[in-house]
């Protein structure tokens, strides 16, 4: 059956073909035809706010989108108020529903051709949730309003419920679940990373982080920084999405290490889940070797080995000690 385009010359396309025509604009739902309904990112536009009871509404434009018949585009020029919240409960709390609707009579019958917000107030209940407009409301959720028992405290507002929407292709902010039927390649922001969905997984574009330094509590007989190197420290960092525990700094041995001594215990954030060894730098001289074996076991204790003259450990370095927790 053939359809008519638009921006042709004396066609004339009527409501529900250019609905379904603009759901080339937003983003897909995952379905033929389906569009993602939404506010704007970073527009602050159709905002719920409360003056005491009274519900307020400001100006803003949103894509509302109802299946099989497209998106709507609706645009509020100023604020406009849907009503005041309904007295509170005696005993029970509540969670009320503030939400943009468009009025189509050819849909819902109600005689209307218009958009406007729309206050429903929930039923009081010990664990309250918010109502969901009944029958063919079309309509997009702009914020819930949680209302306590009488006495209980004021209403307030969130809007979480609201969706955002993006041209297609663009990247969803904060999303914080993947997306229902999400396209390979799609994008979103979960608001700390950059998430892709690869086509069966969701893929981590993390920001390069910076993660202060801890300096190292050392036991008895040893002394930080040795020299010219720094002082001893670690930090816990996500390298290729494991957390990865770095050292560095110099360590000096207030008298010389002749076998294995404990010289840290690490805190339990630092902990490897197996014993780690490392082959490290240390005082160098012709008779001495200049590196030795550094142990960092489950424990968190700490040793560093030496061996009798002319092979004793005076100081050595945690300089590119690196291992995954």
């Amino acid at each position: 059956m053939p359809v008519d385009p638009t921006w042709q010359n004396t066609l004339t396309l009527d409501g529900a073909e250019l609905r379904r025509v603009d759901s080339m604009l937003v983003m897909g739902d995952g379905t033929a035809l389906g569009s993602r309904g939404g506010v704007r990112p970073g527009d602050p536009g159709l905002t719920v706010t409360l003056a005491g009871s009274v519900i307020n509404v400001s100006a803003g434009v949103a894509a509302v989108y109802r299946s099989g018949q497209g998106v709507y585009r609706a645009a509020l020029p100023s604020s406009v108020s849907p009503g005041s919240v309904t007295a509170a409960h005696a005993t029970l709390a509540r969670v009320d529903l503030v939400y943009l609707r468009i009025w189509d009579t050819d849909i819902d019958a109600s005689g209307l051709r218009q958009a406007d917000p729309v206050y429903l107030a929930g039923t009081p209940s010990s664990t309250p949730v918010a109502p969901t407009p009944a029958g063919t409301v079309i309509y997009l959720p702009l914020a819930t309003i949680s209302v306590p028992a009488s006495g209980g405290g004021s209403p307030s507002v969130s809007t979480t419920v609201r969706p955002v929407t993006v041209a297609p292709g663009g990247i969803l902010p904060a999303q914080t679940t993947t997306p229902a039927n999400p396209y390979t390649g799609q994008v979103w922001h979960d608001g700390a990373d950059l998430k892709v969905w690869n086509g069966s997984s969701v893929d981590t574009y993390a920001k390069v982080r910076t993660v202060a330094w801890t300096n190292i509590t050392l036991a008895s007989g040893f002394t930080t920084p040795q020299g010219a190197l720094g002082t001893a420290q670690y930090r816990v960092v996500t390298v290729d999405g494991t957390a990865t525990v770095q050292l560095r700094g110099g360590i000096t041995c207030t008298s010389d290490v002749v076998a294995a001594t404990t010289f840290a215990t690490l805190p339990v954030a630092a902990r490897p889940p197996q014993n780690r060894s490392f082959t490290v730098a240390r005082n160098y001289s012709a008779s001495t070797c200049g590196s030795t074996r550094l142990e960092i076991q489950t424990t968190g204790v700490s040793q560093i080995f030496g061996s009798t003259s002319p092979n004793q450990t005076g100081w050595f370095s945690l300089d590119g000690c690196s291992y995954a927790l």
